[in-house]
């Protein structure tokens, strides 16, 4: 589910503590500022989502051998939708 979260939306809901996210907001704050998209918390937080979006390489391997990957692939449809497929 939270692969699928990553791939579809690039984050994955409620994956930080709210202690942790006022740190990532007082680390990314100034960044946010300068870039003119930090002017509130959920701003920031956005653009700290941004950012994550921006340098993540996801990189998933599994065997297609068998009715494992078909069964993934139809719970989590942003394996499809969201990926490049390489056999």
């Amino acid at each position: 589910e939270d692969i699928n979260n990553i791939l579809n939306t690039g984050s994955v809901p409620n994956l930080f503590p709210m202690d942790e996210v006022m740190q990532v907001l007082d680390a990314v704050g100034a960044r946010a500022r300068a870039a003119g998209k930090g002017n509130t918390p959920t701003d920031t937080w956005e653009f700290f989502i941004d950012e994550c979006r921006k340098n993540m390489h996801c990189v998933l391997c599994m065997s297609p051998i068998g009715s494992g990957l078909r069964d993934r692939l139809r719970q989590f449809p942003s394996l499809v939708n969201c990926c490049t497929i390489d056999w």
